[in-house]
């Protein structure tokens, strides 16, 4: 067992040092960076000029920063009159101002500036002066405190959500971002594993350690190895995304997007955690192991993208055939890919996400796709010893059989 994590350890270095790990990684993450510093300084720019200045020509003005910021509108009372809103609009420090006044028992409002208001920021200043135009209008009037009461009565108002109006596109994107990264990881990682193996062809080191460990030990050392490689790539995908958001949350110009779609954002999350997760992974682990006993059947190393062909294969039908019915859970060819093991992964998520699959179900699914990871490893990891010693080039299909015959 020492020497298995001993090789486990030495693979796993390697890999998570190497440059392209570190920029299969980092890359996503500049990407998010890049756009996310050009957001913040563009918002920073134009924070200032965006504004819309408040004036005050009266004591008891309609309008005030308080109450128009709390309908969503970037206002500024810094300015105290209208002659130095009017120098700070032709400077281009503000896009516009507003006045407000009362003339016979009604309110006017003024708009000037550089563009034209926006429909909400219309709706939010009528919100305000609507309902002190009516206080004017009740005050004139002269309808007596009873009335009052009865004018000011207000409906009520109960909402019951029964189904959240976000619900058919969390089950969408779920979906989709978990058959993107199945296909991401595998495709990837797919000729990582092989190109590994396959470079130990014909290296007489292999001889040596293979004098003084049993081959199954330095096959499964070598699998855990790519397996904690995956999922220190998916684990640094989680912590970075998770403090991207936060980052963005505390962003001017990303805050609001992220305020408007968190239930959205967090039906996605729910999904991703779930037990789909769970399938992505074991979908990753067969993959690996089938991709290591092709990395092992070829001569050379060059080759290794070769032998990767029954590996990318499986892949694209499953990819592909997910992606085609993944609105179609209830279909005939879901349910019968969801219990296959190459293809499970794919198509038991679809399930998962859209709710068509029972606890019963999915269990044995999980157990077929853990009994033939099991049966693969033990197997694989008998004949590995006998295909990574021989060195000649028959063919997939004979090298298969020469180390079955030599484990």
């Amino acid at each position: 067992m020492k020497k298995t994590f001993i090789v486990l350890k030495e693979n796993y270095l390697r890999q998570i040092k190497s440059w392209s790990f570190i920029t299969l990684v980092l890359a996503p993450f500049a990407f998010l960076i890049i756009m996310t510093g050009i957001s913040y300084l563009e918002a920073k720019n134009s924070s200032d000029n965006d504004q819309i200045a408040v004036i005050r020509q009266v004591k008891k003005s309609p309008l005030n920063s308080y109450e128009l910021k709390k309908q969503g509108i970037d206002v500024t009372s810094k300015y105290a009159n209208i002659s130095a809103a009017k120098k700070a609009l032709k400077k281009d420090k503000i896009r516009g101002y507003l006045t407000a006044k009362t003339e016979n028992s009604q309110v006017k409002v003024t708009y000037v500036g550089s563009s034209n208001l926006d429909n909400s920021e219309k709706q939010g200043i009528n919100n305000i002066v609507g309902k002190y135009q009516q206080i004017l209008n009740i005050r004139q009037s002269g309808i007596n405190n009873k009335q009052l009461k009865t004018l000011t009565r207000k409906p009520s108002f109960k909402q019951k959500i029964q189904n959240s109006s976000h619900a058919s596109s969390i089950k969408e994107i779920s979906t989709m971002i978990l058959i993107f990264v199945m296909y991401f990881i595998l495709t990837t990682y797919a000729s990582i594993t092989a190109q590994e193996i396959a470079s130990e062809k014909g290296s007489k080191i292999m001889e040596i350690i293979f004098s003084s460990m049993k081959a199954i030990r330095y096959f499964y050392g070598k699998i855990l190895a790519v397996f904690c490689v995956i999922i220190t790539h998916l684990a640094i995908y989680f912590v970075g995304g998770w403090i991207f958001f936060e980052v963005a949350a505390r962003t001017k110009s990303l805050a609001p997007i992220i305020k408007k779609y968190k239930p959205l954002i967090d039906g996605i999350i729910h999904n991703l955690v779930s037990s789909s997760l769970l399938y992505v992974i074991l979908g990753v682990i067969i993959y690996t192991i089938l991709s290591a006993l092709c990395g092992a059947l070829v001569s050379r190393a060059e080759d290794a993208s070769k032998a990767t062909q029954p590996t990318m294969v499986l892949t694209m039908v499953g990819f592909f055939g997910a992606l085609s019915l993944q609105q179609s859970p209830n279909n005939l060819f879901v349910r019968i890919f969801s219990y296959v093991p190459f293809t499970s992964s794919f198509f038991m998520p679809i399930r998962l996400v859209n709710g068509t699959v029972s606890p019963l179900e999915n269990t044995i699914s999980l157990v077929i796709l853990v009994v033939t990871i099991v049966v693969m490893l033990i197997y694989i990891g008998k004949i590995y010893g006998g295909l990574v010693l021989q060195t000649d080039d028959v063919g997939l299909f004979k090298s298969l059989k020469r180390g079955i015959s030599t484990r």
